[in-house]
């Protein structure tokens, strides 16, 4: 069984930074993509950002120069380093990692999420 583990949410003061993580546990041979979404009150869920196991990276317009996304595919995980952080930003960030394959095939799986809050 897949999960996936976040961290690094929080409270950060506009302009400041912040760095979310991302852990695959289990028995895993290779995912496809990692990636994180956010969802702020009231707003649907949106991609922020992801990135293939070959290193290609796509982001929203919104993030664009200030988050850079990363990922260590030896231990399955995904970074999102935030920075010039906005108010706009604050919503609850969730990991997905698609095209997981394990000994039950293939599947997509999604974190918990974490919480970032952007204010002074």
């Amino acid at each position: 069984q897949v999960q996936l583990v976040e961290s690094g949410g929080g409270l950060a003061q506009p302009g400041g930074s912040l760095r979310l993580s991302c852990a695959a546990s289990g028995i895993i041979f290779n995912i496809n993509s990692m990636g994180w979404y956010r969802q702020a009150p009231g707003k649907q869920r949106e991609l922020v950002a992801h990135i293939t196991n070959g290193g290609s990276t796509h982001y929203a317009d919104s993030v664009k120069g200030r988050f850079a996304i990363s990922r260590n595919n030896a231990k399955n995980t995904v970074y999102l380093q935030m920075n010039s952080l906005e108010p706009e930003d604050t919503a609850v960030y969730y990991c997905n990692a698609e095209g997981v394959a394990t000994t039950a095939g293939l599947g997509d799986y999604w974190g918990q999420g974490t919480q970032v809050t952007v204010s002074s």
